[in-house]
């Protein structure tokens, strides 16, 4: 692909005109000391970038790779090095790494749980580059770390940050990076010790393969996933087996998908909060969504009473969650024949959507075909 068509395209994936592209530009230009440009003025800009006249400059590209979440080679653009380290003396790399200690490990745990509380609120375009800087930085420092009792802590910040740059990735569509990162997670998540990690990096991975249409190898990952954690605590064992029933599920396998969330509603504990595991979430209606969407996908009418209400009780924080309750129940009041019904939470979900910039939803929901229409809502 050209710079043109890879920028075209980054934009279309996010549904995006190039007037709100522009009005996203001059959002974020004050904080990067960069002009703030009249609308048309930016859109004749952003229409030489993407007919490949000019190459926008450095700090341009900067802002671009946080809207759209991709790289500079996924945009088209030239590499400008941004492997940090690269040319520096090793004796001062290794100097730097001895530096890490257990408040740099909690402050880089900290970082990557800022990101994570933010992309659950705002989505995932934004955080990418945001994440991909402290990866940089986190992998630099293990590279330089020379004993193995301090490089598996840094190993588990790093497979944190990578999972959820993957699951950044994977929800705006980036296939490619998200696989890049689920294995730059599972390698770290070795390094660590931790078998709780690589389960999940593992389990999470599986999620590209479903997304790129191979559901076989992806339930073969969730079985792998499983037997690596068989000894995690319950609430990644608990996770672990709704994952594989999603798995099930979109494999149309509708015993094998009930039993595996059964399973994981017996897994579940008292406690959904784990201090090794801040990365799940299955408290209060989590696990009830994500069997709802398993009953949508396996086309029973129950998904409805499962789902309805389950928006209204979700917390304030998970919003691209609350536009996956609407997206399902869209699909299952088509499914049902209720085109009022479907349109209204079609809306809702569109809404929300464009909001957080989820690629992925959005996909889903152009799946939509509403009673009595011939085409897609």
């Amino acid at each position: 692909m050209t710079s043109k068509s890879l920028l075209q395209a980054a934009r279309h994936a996010l549904g995006w005109g190039q007037e709100k592209l522009a009005r996203a530009i001059n959002d974020r230009c004050p904080g990067r000391d960069l002009p703030v440009l009249p609308v048309a003025s930016r859109k004749t800009e952003i229409s030489r970038w993407e007919n490949g006249r000019i190459v926008p400059e450095p700090p341009m590209r900067a802002i671009l790779r946080e809207i759209y979440g991709r790289t500079n080679a996924e945009l088209g653009f030239p590499d400008e090095g941004a492997d940090r380290g690269i040319g520096e003396e090793l004796a001062e790399r290794l100097v730097i790494a001895r530096r890490v200690d257990s408040q740099t490990i909690a402050l880089f745990r900290q970082e990557v749980d800022g990101v994570r509380h933010a992309d659950r609120r705002f989505g995932s375009a934004a955080r990418l580059e945001r994440l991909r800087g402290q990866i940089t930085e986190v992998e630099d420092l293990l590279r330089h770390t020379l004993l193995r009792r301090d490089r598996a802590p840094l190993a588990g910040v790093l497979t944190e940050a990578s999972t959820l740059a993957g699951w950044n990735a994977l929800d705006i569509g980036s296939l490619a990076q998200a696989w890049t990162h689920y294995d730059r997670a599972k390698s770290a998540a070795l390094e660590s010790g931790s078998s709780a990690l690589l389960a999940h990096a593992t389990a999470e991975q599986a999620f590209v393969l479903i997304d790129a249409g191979n559901v076989d190898d992806a339930l073969s990952l969730f079985a792998e996933a499983r037997e690596i954690g068989q000894r995690a605590p319950r609430l990644l064992r608990a996770w672990l087996a709704a994952a594989e029933g999603e798995g099930y599920a979109r494999a149309g396998n509708d015993g094998d998908a009930r039993r595996a969330f059964d399973e994981a509603d017996a897994l579940r504990p008292s406690e959904v909060v784990h201090p090794e595991l801040p990365f799940l979430f299955l408290g209060g209606t989590h696990l009830d969504r994500w069997r709802g969407n398993a009953l949508v996908l396996l086309g029973d009418p129950q998904a409805i009473a499962q789902l309805e209400g389950l928006a209204d009780g979700m917390q304030p924080s998970f919003v691209r969650a609350s536009a996956s309750i609407y997206v399902d129940l869209a699909l299952a009041y088509s499914a049902a024949g209720d085109r009022e019904a479907a349109r209204t939470y079609a809306q809702q979900a569109r809404r929300i959507i464009s909001q957080v910039g989820s690629v992925r939803l959005r996909r889903r929901l152009e799946g939509l075909v509403l009673p009595g229409d011939s085409r897609t809502a």
